[in-house]
C-alpha cells in the first residue's frame, strides 16, 4: 500500500520530500489575509539557506532542534523588490 507522501508526489510532479532533517530556527508570527488570522510558519534547515515556510490556523509547539520531514515545492517571492527563492511546505511531520 502506498503512503499518503508517495500518492502526493506521483500527483504533483513538482513537489519534494526531505526526510530527517534538523530544524536550526523556527520563527511564527501573526498575519492577516482575506480578513483571517494565520500563523505564518518559517524554519531554517541544516545544509540548506532557503526559508520554508507554512501557515496554520494556530500556533504550534516550537520545532527548533527537530528532526523533520518536509513535503515541500519551490516559490519565489518578492521582499522590498528583491526576488527571493522560498520552500512552501505542504506537510510537515516530526520524525
Amino acid at each position: 500500500m502506498k503512503s499518503p507522501v508517495d500518492k502526493l508526489l506521483k500527483q504533483h510532479h513538482a513537489l519534494n520530500q526531505s526526510d530527517g532533517q534538523k530544524v536550526l530556527s523556527h520563527v511564527q508570527r501573526d498575519i492577516k489575509r482575506g480578513g483571517a488570522d494565520w500563523v505564518l510558519n518559517t524554519l531554517m534547515i541544516e545544509g540548506c539557506d532557503v526559508p520554508f515556510k507554512f501557515k496554520r490556523k494556530q500556533a504550534v509547539r516550537s520545532l527548533q532542534g527537530q528532526r523533520v520531514n518536509l513535503t515541500y515545492y519551490r516559490s519565489v517571492e518578492d521582499v522590498a523588490g528583491i526576488t527571493m527563492e522560498i520552500m512552501k511546505v505542504v506537510r510537515i511531520k516530526i520524525a
